[in-house]
């Protein structure tokens, strides 16, 4: 695939991901979408994660942070 692409799929699920979590109040298909969003990498991945740069790495891993906090605020707030 190529990098451009990604970026469009990429952007498209977090996208999806905001409408569901603050218009429709499924967090759990956030979750999902936002997990997804991640499958697209929208950087070159060509590139080794070594070799990336320090702002592209934090973007992902801060990504990836948001995603698991999602999902425990969905996860409780689905416990009864």
């Amino acid at each position: 695939m190529k990098t451009s692409f990604n970026k469009f799929l990429y952007i498209g699920f977090v996208l999806v991901g905001i409408f569901q979590a603050l218009f429709s109040k499924e967090y759990m298909q956030a979750v999902s979408s936002f997990g997804i969003a991640l499958a697209f990498d929208p950087f070159d991945q060509e590139q080794k994660w070594n070799d990336r740069p320090t702002w592209q790495k934090t973007v992902l891993i801060v990504h990836l942070g948001l995603v698991a906090a999602l999902f425990g605020f969905a996860v409780g707030l689905n416990d009864k």
